[in-house]
């Protein structure tokens, strides 16, 4: 009887915005793999051109098409091919589409590896200098009433706080915060490792201030959690 060897599915991390931070093992995967799945092949294209990298066989994969494509990507692995799963930046599966596959592949068997690369996230965190050894990550917030909602879930949260959010939403979120959580410090990296790259810290209400007349770019919000009164420390 003939064993069928299955094949293995990489989670690649890629670049934030410089596409010099992408690490040696990223290349190589990429170069070997027999398929790609890309969040947007136009901005994955730019980062393979610039390492030489060749793929024929890249599959879009996307927020809208993700649940469509895994029994497809299934029958691929399960063939024996390797694929490399890839996002527009960073690392896929956070805040990212994704999970619902590699939630598949350990269902079927199917080798999962990752290749460690840069995050938003733990970027933005170690760059704010607020206490880095705790705290709590909302992904992309909602838009209006749900996002006021959250923020006054979250309002008496005691760690560090880290948000995405999109440059047209910035302002309104920034007034939702002082207005549900008070004037506390305040981070916000804008276009990171990217050449018009932007770190703001202050308090929320100079953030309204700063930002007043709109932004733009990729944003990640890092928000100092509820200090503790004389009372409740007691």
């Amino acid at each position: 009887m003939e064993v069928v060897k299955l094949g293995k599915l990489y989670i690649v991390g890629t670049p934030i915005g410089n596409l010099e931070d992408i690490t040696i093992r990223a290349i190589k995967v990429l170069r070997e793999v027999d398929f790609l799945l890309s969040e947007d092949k136009r901005r994955t294209y730019i980062l393979l051109n610039r390492y030489g990298i060749r793929k024929k066989d890249m599959i879009s994969f996307n927020e809208k098409n993700a649940r469509r494509k895994i029994p497809m990507v299934i029958k691929k692995l399960r063939e024996g091919k390797t694929g490399a799963l890839v996002s527009d930046a960073g690392m896929p599966v956070i805040s990212d589409p994704g999970c619902d596959l590699v939630d598949a592949c350990w269902k079927e068997g199917i080798k999962v590896d990752v290749i460690p690369g840069p995050s938003a996230l733990i970027s933005a965190v170690a760059a704010s200098g607020f206490s880095g050894s705790k705290f709590v990550f909302e992904g992309f917030l909602p838009k209006g009433k749900r996002r006021r909602r959250l923020l006054k879930i979250l309002k008496d949260e005691k760690r560090v706080m880290v948000f995405f959010e999109s440059p047209e939403r910035l302002l309104d979120t920034l007034k939702d915060i002082m207005d549900i959580m008070g004037n506390r410090e305040i981070f916000i990296a804008r276009e990171m490792t990217k050449k018009f790259q932007e770190f703001f810290r202050g308090t929320v209400e100079e953030a309204i201030r700063h930002f007043q007349k709109g932004t733009l770019g990729e944003i990640t919000i890092v928000l100092s959690g509820k200090v503790e009164s004389e009372e409740e420390k007691l």
